[in-house]
């Protein structure tokens, strides 16, 4: 049974990211099945779909409406499912005399990370601070592009979860449809833990405590997204527990801490500790703007948010599964730059950095 099947086609009104050239003949309509397409974001969906066209033209007509997925608008990060019909509608291509708009990228470099865990089902990587999961947004190709050019014989390779751009750490690809879709059912039914690692402005103190701040994600003016503490937004559950706290001179007081969280929002660590007054090093949405150019001109440069642990039952027989990724020598730098006699240390702390 093939997996995507054309249904029908359709007349396509042209919309803002079509401003440029001429129309291919008309929309298809395209029904998402098992063994290609469940589980996946819209927007790998559809650079699946369109494999020559350029990242950033994808994400203009997702924005614009014309795409949709069972009639309605959808946003890039939405997740397909087995049945959803999508619309793909006419894409135009810049014609000579328009000159070179939107050129298509060079193809993506292979890319080989540290390797956590690789058997028959999952591809686990640490994936460094600094490189984006996937390609858009003015991303060429991000982890999974690149580690498909650098496995071109594995015929399913495809993101488990995401991790933003400027954390570090363990990364989940499946190398099975069946991998995948089991792994999706045990995040949204929260049957795994997973824990990160974060250098906060602040004294956090030596324990555990649990924030519960609903989000809510929004765009701003200029068409970002962002997420906010808001009364009707989602349930977000982080369990931050202080590992150190130490002074650098000249900054003030900082905490490496623990982060465990339960649910798995857009930005939830981030907007949770920064919320809470203890936002995380150099985060550049948001964290303290002032604090993080002196932390650049001092050479840390990254944003100190590391996922190290992640426990899931294996999607082959269900046993169970830890992978862990060791903090980054950037977060040593940091901790050791601490004024002597400054440093305070929880009892359980010793292994961290």
């Amino acid at each position: 049974m093939k997996a995507l099947a054309a249904e029908a086609d359709e007349r396509s009104a042209h919309g803002p990211a079509a401003a440029r050239a001429q129309d291919s003949p008309a929309a298809r309509i395209l029904t998402v099945g098992e063994d290609e397409g469940a589980g996946q974001r819209l927007d790998n969906f559809l650079m699946r779909q369109w494999r020559d066209v350029p990242k950033a033209h994808v994400y203009r007509v997702i924005r614009s409406g014309e795409v949709r997925v069972n009639g309605a608008r959808s946003r890039p990060d939405d997740r397909l499912v087995v049945g959803d019909r999508v619309r793909l509608p006419p894409l135009r291509r810049a014609l000579p005399s328009e000159g070179a708009a939107d050129p298509a990228p060079p193809p993506p470099a292979p890319l080989e990370l540290p390797v956590l865990l690789d058997d028959d089902c999952l591809l686990v990587v640490d994936k460094p601070a600094g490189l984006a999961v996937h390609g858009g947004s003015g991303v060429a190709h991000g982890a999974i592009e690149r580690l498909r050019a650098a496995h071109p014989q594995v015929k399913f390779l495809e993101l488990a979860h995401r991790l933003d751009r400027e954390t570090s750490g363990v990364l989940v690809v499946c190398r099975r449809r069946a991998a995948l879709i089991e792994l999706h059912r045990q995040w949204r039914e929260r049957h795994t833990g997973k824990r990160y690692l974060a250098i906060v402005r602040g004294r956090w103190p030596l324990r555990t405590r649990t924030l519960r701040d609903p989000l809510e994600r929004y765009l701003t003016a200029a068409g970002e997204r962002r997420v906010a503490v808001h009364p009707e937004g989602r349930e977000a559950i982080s369990r931050v527990t202080g590992l150190r706290s130490f002074v650098v001179a000249g900054l003030g007081e900082f905490s490496l801490v623990s982060v465990e969280i339960e649910t798995g929002r857009t930005h939830q660590i981030r907007v949770h500790l920064a919320h809470a007054g203890f936002p995380i090093a150099g985060d550049d949405k948001y964290g303290d703007f002032p604090l993080n150019r002196e932390l650049v001109r001092r050479g840390l440069r990254r944003m100190y948010l590391h996922a190290a642990r992640l426990a899931f039952a294996h999607p082959r027989d269900g046993h169970d599964c830890v992978v862990e990724a060791p903090a980054p020598e950037a977060f040593t730098r940091f901790c050791e730059a601490a004024e002597p006699g400054s440093m305070r240390v929880a009892p359980a702390a010793g292994a961290h950095p």
